[in-house]
Formats: structure tokens, sequence, C-alpha cells
């Protein structure tokens, strides 16, 4: 057994043990997906949204429902339709992520805040686990073209940074010459005393295509274990579905604009209507608060439009999804909310 799968099957067995839980099930609207297995994932649809530029909405996609089939798991769902673990388990709590049952209809989160306030370029929502990449459509300045996708992030004492960089250097099928310290960790839990990785080797842990920072030793990269996208698994760096990396790896060039945020609670608008979404504080560095919501809200200037009673309800009911804050017509999530697709 390679050192990866045995640090896999370790894993699900503490997710199983850390799980938690309260069903609740909506009418499905998407119908007809193909056998959720690796073809499918390598065919599955990313959108691509298209806003001003500064957007004048910032709220994008919406959120739909699939219904469980035999043999599926929260892991196939979520990557199928191109969410982190973490993503689609708070959405459906009370729901069995390894075994949830057959015909069970479950929430899909696929509706999104933009980070504040930088629309330039890579930008990473660390505690949402989440990025997202913006870039102009050819010859036109004044539109944006918004892809997001998520991701794995820096474990307990292995944070991922926050900061501004930018991609310094990319690499199809990289070597992984493993840093000094993460080596001894190695051979303490696996007997692992290898200095280094071969490109294209399956436990390598980056994946086939690598984007270095320019802060050294992180990057974007992608995985050899797909299920760790939505935890918190890796050094510090971040990890993407294989085929999520083969997209974005082309359409990013060497010198992009990179910054890692930390912003557990955002706010948005779209059609006048203002939303705000919650994250955990995986790292501790403040967790969402009435406060920060409302500080978030001022940094947009949304807070005129928005009751306090919404926000506290957000707060407690946002389960990583847009949740309105408006006065007038029924609160809730942005479960009608669509961008504009390109």
């Amino acid at each position: 057994m390679t050192r990866a799968s045995v640090a896999g099957g370790l894993a699900v067995v503490m997710l199983l043990l850390s799980a938690c839980a309260s069903i609740r099930s909506v009418g499905s609207r998407l119908t007809g997906p193909p056998a959720l297995d690796e073809n499918a994932f390598a065919r599955k649809r990313i959108t691509t949204y298209r806003v001003p530029d500064p957007p004048d909405a910032t709220v994008v996609g919406k959120v739909g429902s699939h219904r469980i089939r035999s043999g599926e798991t929260f892991f196939d769902v979520a990557r199928y339709y191109d969410l982190g673990y973490n993503e689609i388990v708070e959405a459906n709590p009370g729901v069995d992520p390894l075994l949830p049952p057959v015909g069970a209809s479950v929430v899909l989160p696929t509706s999104w805040i933009l980070p504040c306030c930088t629309y330039d370029g890579i930008v990473v929502n660390v505690p949402e686990m989440r990025l997202y990449f913006y870039r102009h459509p050819p010859g036109d300045g004044r539109q944006l073209l918004v892809e997001t996708y998520p991701i794995g992030i820096g474990r307990t004492g292995w944070r991922t940074p926050r900061g501004k960089f930018h991609i310094r250097r990319k690499t199809v099928n990289p070597k992984w010459v493993i840093p000094e310290s993460i080596r001894q960790e190695h051979i303490k839990e696996y007997g692992d005393d290898r200095h280094s990785i071969a490109g294209g080797d399956p436990d390598n842990p980056l994946g086939k295509y690598r984007m270095e920072l320019s802060l050294p030793p992180f990057s974007i990269h992608g995985t050899d274990v797909p299920w760790g996208i939505g935890m918190q698994v890796t050094h510090g760096c971040v990890r993407l579905y294989p085929e999520d990396i083969q997209r974005l790896f082309p359409l990013v060039p060497v010198g992009t604009r990179v910054e890692f945020v930390y912003q557990p609670v955002k706010a948005g608008r779209r059609d006048g209507v203002v939303y705000v979404e919650v994250h955990r504080d995986v790292y501790r560095y403040g967790g969402p608060s009435y406060g920060r919501a409302f500080a978030a809200l001022t940094r947009q200037g949304l807070d005129g439009g928005v009751d306090g009673d919404l926000v506290k309800d957000a707060l407690r009911s946002s389960a990583g999804m847009p949740f309105r804050v408006s006065p007038g017509g029924a609160p809730g999530r942005a479960a009608r909310v669509a961008g504009r697709p390109s």
C-alpha cells in the first residue's frame, strides 16, 4: 500500500469520527447526470460567469439539487458538481456523507459571493476553501470572466498563508523535492525516507500541473488524492481536482497576480438584494460574528439596506451559501440567484 493510500484511509476514518448532522430535502431540479466516475469527472461542466468590471453584482451561480443514486457518496457528488467536500457536507447536515440514503435529494451549494474586493487574477478565500479566477475577454476591458474552483488547504500546523503574490513558474509533471521537515514527518509516520518523487509518479502529491508562487515553497497544483478537496490536508499549498487544474493551468500566464485572503464572512448584492455568506474560521483568526458581518457589509456600502435580525439568521443558518439579509420579501438562501454564464 502506498503512503498516499494509507493517508487517505486514515483521513476518511477521521472524517467519519468527526461527522455531524439534521436532514433537509429539496425538490430535484437537475436530472440525468451520468454515472459518477472518472470519465464523468473529466467531462463535467465548469461555468464561466460574465460580470462588469468592476462588478456591480457580486453574487454568481444558483443553488441546485441532486438525487442520490445507489453507490454514490458525497465525495462523488461534490466532485461532479465541482464542490469541495466541506461545502456539500455543510449544506446537508444530518446526511451520512459516505452512505447517503438512495433517493435522498441533497442541496448543491453552487452559488457564491465573490470575495471582497479584488477582482483580478487569482483570489483564494482560505476559510471558504475556494479559488476565484478573473480575466478579461479578448479585447474587452469592461467585462470580467469569472471561474471558481474548490480547493484543499493546509492543515493545522501547516497553514496556507495570507498575502499578495504572483505566479513565478509553471510546470507540467513536476518533480517533488521533499522539504526536509516534511521528509522527517514521512519517516516518522510512514517509514518513507524518499528525498523526492518523480513527476508522473502516482504518489506525487503535486499531480500533473503546478503553478509556483512568488513565496517559495508554496504553489497551486493538482493532487493524487481527489477526496482531499474541501479539506485541510496539505502542507500549506493549494490543491485542485485534477480536471480543474488541467482547465485552469493554460489560462493563467506566468506573472498573474495572486491574493490569498481570509474572509469567513462575505457580503454581496445582486438585483438590489443584499446577501451574506458565512464559513468556518478554520485557522481561528477570528470567526463569523455580527460585528464582522456588518464590517463586511459596510466595506461595500451595503449596510444601509439590511435587516439586523436577518444578519443574525445568516450567521446561524448560512451553511456556506448566500443568505438574503435585505428587508422585505422572503429571507433565505440564494436558491434562485443566477450569475450570467458566459
